[in-house]
């Protein structure tokens, strides 16, 4: 199924981090990144990166999901050999 995305801002960005009141190392984890450096050139810049579709889906699935559903996305991963786990004692909802 093809899709048609348009990206967020880095204005939008900026305004969902300061509407959860997160940390720039907890935005990065929302959306599956290594660490708040790679936040900030989502967010910043001359020439910020743009936000993929999926990793969008990934936190906003984070965001609205219970842990337990968002569990389940995740064993449903792991059916097809798609593993993810915690890293450095964060755990993923």
């Amino acid at each position: 199924m093809p899709i048609q995305y348009t990206a967020p801002s880095t204005h939008m960005l900026a305004a969902l981090k300061q509407d959860l009141g997160l940390t720039g190392k907890q935005m990065a984890d929302l959306f599956w990144l290594a660490g708040d450096h790679q936040w900030r050139k989502y967010t910043g810049g001359a020439n910020p990166r743009e936000l993929s579709p999926h990793m969008a889906f990934v936190a906003a699935a984070k965001l609205v999901l219970p842990p337990g559903e968002f569990a389940r996305v995740i064993a449903k991963m792991a059916e097809f050999g798609a593993y993810v786990q915690e890293v450095d004692g964060e755990p993923q909802p």
